[in-house]
């Protein structure tokens, strides 16, 4: 059986991707959404507007298209020759951003802006489209009890190299002389996406069984729709779901915070930043690992309860010491909210229904995800920061009341479905 080959290759399998993620962090960091793009649109216009959708670009373009290549995954019998075709697009977008800033001179920056904005969104609804095959291969490739392990040393790997590829890429933005700086960056960010390409393709993944029904478009969208009546707790788990984007939506405000409410400077900022980066790597390996040990639910909670308690320590800090503390923790809520939200939601559906749930559960919050920090933004200009600081304590106590208290545990509800004798021991919580 497949499955008995997949135990074989658990060491490899696990080894490939974890490297092919830690390349692809060391890409982004020389291309970050946060500073490296939005600097090099900035050199091309003078609009806010444009520069702020940058990082709603890069969410958005994660979250929204995986419902719509969720039915056709579920029909694969291999997964990986889809991911590879389908991660390309969100990987070599990059060496043509490195031609247009290259080119930037010469073109002009009304031509260079829709191209740079082209390939952006490119690089972004490519992220999209990969997503529910390469979740659903990650859950097949991986044993349930290490998927928490995975994804947590995964996302270390890919924090600490995007640190160091951002540091450099600083230095090569401040001493290389524009434009050639930003082509380089993107050219480095092109050159380790395809190095991380290269341990992808390593993977192994055996052909598993699936039951041809000629399945079309409209009947993926109706075996969906049959999901969302009759799955109940999947219902209340997405709801938990858009109310944790809310919660993690104070952590947007924080550094302008700091600065307008307490006067720091821009380098204790740096320290801050770097605190919440650091804080993130360590947390997420040590919270997968605790996630496939005690239940990831269990660890959703408490990574809830975290962003929670770190809202409420900016909401009621006396003085800028107590900043650290809220950063801090907001990076080990971070770690929750993807890597721990990953690996818990793999747990939901069985066989070729897996990706539809997958898809279903990162697509449906899209919209809550990008509404959540200009809602809070809306909140901030006419009320303070503590507004918004509020919401996400709310936001966060209801986040992990409906986790611990609504939405059950998907492992235990199979394990009380299968015969005593089959049924796994299931971590103690």
């Amino acid at each position: 059986m497949w499955h008995t080959e997949i135990r074989q290759h658990t060491r490899h399998n696990f080894t490939v991707n974890v490297l092919d993620g830690a390349f692809f962090g060391l890409g982004l960091g020389f291309a970050s959404t946060v500073t490296v793009i939005p600097l090099f649109i900035n050199s091309l216009t003078d609009s806010r507007l444009l520069i702020g959708l940058v990082a709603s670009l890069h969410t958005i373009g994660w979250q929204l298209p995986q419902l719509l290549t969720a039915g056709r995954v579920s029909r694969l019998r291999r997964y990986k020759p889809m991911v590879m075709w389908m991660t390309i697009q969100e990987r070599w977008p990059f060496l043509g951003l490195a031609l247009v800033a290259l080119l930037v001179p010469t073109l002009g920056k009304e031509l260079s802006l829709p191209l740079a904005f082209l390939l952006v969104t490119w690089h972004s609804l490519g992220g999209g489209l990969t997503a529910t095959a390469w979740q659903s291969m990650i859950g097949k490739i991986m044993p349930a009890e290490r998927i928490g392990t995975f994804f947590g040393t995964q996302s270390a790997a890919a924090n600490l190299l995007a640190s160091g590829g951002a540091v450099v890429a600083g230095f090569l933005l401040f001493n290389v002389a524009a434009p050639y700086n930003f082509a380089l960056c993107f050219l480095l960010t092109g050159l380790f996406m395809t190095i991380s390409l290269g341990f992808l393709a390593m993977t192994r993944e055996p052909e598993h069984a699936v039951q041809q029904t000629g399945g079309s478009g409209h009947a993926d969208w109706s075996q969906m729709a049959g999901i969302m009546r009759r799955d109940r707790n999947f219902r209340w788990y997405l709801v938990a779901r858009m109310l944790s984007q809310v919660a993690w939506m104070a952590i947007s405000f924080y550094t302008v915070y700091a600065v307008t409410r307490f006067g720091m400077s821009e380098e204790t900022v740096g320290i801050l930043t770097g605190l919440l980066m650091l804080s993130q790597a360590l947390a997420n390996p040590i919270l997968g690992w605790m996630g496939d040990r005690w239940g990831h639910r269990t660890i959703y909670v408490a990574g809830a309860l975290m962003m929670t308690a770190s809202a409420g320590i900016a909401l009621l800090a006396p003085e800028a010491g107590w900043l650290y503390a809220a950063f801090a923790l907001a990076g080990c809520a971070n770690a929750v909210i993807w890597s721990i939200a990953m690996s818990f939601t793999l747990e939901f559906g069985e066989g070729q229904e897996k990706p539809l749930y997958i898809g279903l559960a990162n697509s449906l919050i899209a919209p809550v995800t990008l509404l959540a920090p200009m809602i809070g933004g809306g909140l901030a200009d006419a009320f303070g920061f503590h507004a918004p600081f509020l919401l996400s304590v709310v936001a966060g106590l209801a986040t992990a009341f409906l986790l611990y208290f609504v939405v059950r545990d998907p492992r235990q509800k199979l394990a009380e479905t299968l015969p005593q004798p089959l049924a796994a021991p299931l971590p103690r919580e």
